[in-house]
């Protein structure tokens, strides 16, 4: 039977010659001897006092937010799975939150970029590698075997161990042999490693998550763009009939002496101006779509979006204030909360290794000289017995370790706290600037009304024959940059609302409901 191994560390205020010689006393004392054995197995683990991490997570009390547990530990599957599905549901992660815009090729091109774009991919593969270390961490609490054969031909020394007549001899020697080994985790050694890798497996999934949310944001903005740039382009297309039609008329005055060269010039280097503008949009709608097509994993985009495209889109409307519970929902916000557990669970186990070590050891096989014999009868072998293992003299070392796990904690816990931080003033931004421009919009919307009744008038005005034509043209022109104005706040409207969706994780909009507190005091991360 495998001997039981003792050793014994120096405490403080204890001596190791102190320690031993207590253990021997004991065996005098046979009554007494679990009691001491007990006292030289404390008197055996490392000290770790003083050591504890600094920082510490903000409170939701702290920033007027109501506290969200940390999702159940999900496992990870394929991008696109039924698991995968169900661990964002269960997450609280709006995975089709750019359906909001009720646009059906809004929602085809970010489909296609999130089937086709390689971030996504590695972030899978970024999944399946930690939820290798957990298979790899749970296998611990599990028996040990190991299956061995050995077949060797040796010469055994003269002057050896071994008697004649093996000694100066050459011989064939086999082995098979079972061997199998279980570690008791008294101390929770194997369950902190295993929590460890479950917290960074659970940071991986919402990692995926953020990258999923961060690519599908890219594409929804760069559409929204693309569709804004159009809609201008074919406001400068109408105004640019409008001035070719101005500058029939103008060459008609001037042939008939009624306009100096000066007014039809000028009328003429207006049409260049807004060609020139045309092109220039032209450009960047170019640019759009070819960036669509990148994000969508093609070399071009072979999708038609008409001119008209932005009256069709749609967007919730502005709100007082949104749950703000839903950024403790945010998928990086979430993988910050699982960095600091599986950190916290990292310095649990470095504190084990401070405690024993205690095995379980076995073995069973055949054992032989001579590859004939090993199946005679005899060649049985078998061992069984605990083994004890004590940290000596590595309290350095140890204390170390555990030093750099509790840095490691508090990084975690900062970064976090940095996390929920920059969150709230992302989602306090995106909500003023909605604000802001829905007030906007109020005040464009009532220019535009008044130039709208200027051209009414001047239209009524040239059927009476009180005015001519260029006078209605004029008041169309009058018209155009309050119509431009229109198109771009409507599109950073959009554009905010899409940062707005994804500064709330997605998650915003008909399928949640909007609370009565305002936006700095209704929830938490």
């Amino acid at each position: 039977m495998t001997p039981l191994l003792f050793t014994t560390l120096t405490a403080p205020g204890h001596s190791m010659t102190r320690a031993f010689s207590a253990a021997l006393s004991s065996l005098k004392r046979p009554g007494r001897l679990a009691l001491v054995c007990a006292s030289v197995l404390l008197s055996a683990c490392a000290d770790f006092s003083g050591i504890a991490p600094m920082a510490r997570a903000l409170l939701p009390e702290s920033l007027g937010l109501r506290a969200v547990p940390l999702p159940a530990a999900a496992s990870p599957a394929p991008a696109g799975g039924a698991s995968a599905a169900a661990a964002s549901k269960e997450n609280n992660f709006d995975q089709n939150w750019w359906r909001s815009f009720q646009d059906p090729r809004l929602d085809a091109l970010v489909t296609q970029a999130l089937e086709n774009h390689p971030s996504l991919k590695a972030a899978q593969t970024r999944i399946a590698r930690a939820q290798a270390v957990i298979e790899a961490q749970g296998a611990n609490d599990k028996v040990q075997s190991l299956a061995s054969l050995d077949a060797t031909q040796q010469r055994f020394s003269a002057v050896g161990m071994y008697p004649p007549p093996l000694a100066g001899g050459v011989y064939q020697t086999a082995n098979v042999q079972m061997n199998l080994t279980y570690e008791w985790d008294l101390f929770g050694k194997n369950r902190a490693a295993l929590d460890a890798a479950i917290g960074a497996s659970q940071a991986a999934i919402a990692d995926a998550q953020q990258a999923r949310l961060l690519l599908s944001t890219q594409v929804t903005r760069t559409y929204l763009a693309m569709v804004r740039l159009q809609a201008q382009r074919a406001l400068q297309q109408q105004y640019l009939a409008q001035r070719v039609q101005a500058n029939a008329i103008g060459k008609a005055r001037k042939d008939a002496g009624l306009d100096s060269d000066y007014e039809f010039l000028s009328v003429t280097t207006s049409m260049a101006e807004i060609r020139q503008q045309i092109e220039a949009l032209s450009e960047q709608i170019a640019l759009s779509r070819n960036a669509l097509a990148a994000l969508s994993g093609k070399a071009s985009l072979d999708l038609e979006v008409p001119d008209d495209a932005m009256a069709a889109l749609r967007a919730s409307p502005v709100q007082d204030s949104v749950p703000m519970d839903l950024l403790g929902r945010r998928p990086d916000i979430v993988a910050a909360r699982w960095r600091v557990e599986a950190a916290g669970a990292d310095m649990a186990y470095a504190k084990t290794l401070f405690y024993p070590n205690i095995n379980l050891t076995a073995f069973v096989g055949l054992n032989s000289v001579g590859w004939g014999n090993i199946t005679h009868a005899g060649s049985e072998q078998w061992g069984l017995g605990p083994a004890l293992r004590l940290p000596v003299f590595e309290t350095g070392r140890l204390r170390a370790n555990l030093h750099g796990k509790s840095a490691e904690l508090d990084g975690a816990i900062e970064s976090y706290n940095a996390l929920v931080l920059e969150a709230v003033r992302d989602v306090s931004e995106q909500l003023s600037s909605l604000q802001g421009i829905a007030k906007q919009q109020r005040e464009q919307q009532l220019a535009q009304a008044n130039a709208q009744a200027l051209l009414q008038i001047a239209q009524q005005r040239f059927a009476a024959g009180l005015v001519i034509r260029s006078a209605v043209i004029n008041a169309q022109s009058a018209l155009v940059p309050h119509q431009r104005q229109a198109i771009e706040l409507q599109g950073r409207a959009l554009d905010v609302q899409a940062q707005l969706l994804r500064a709330l994780g997605g998650g915003y909009g008909s399928t949640h409901t909007v609370g009565s507190a305002s936006a700095a005091s209704n929830t938490t991360p």
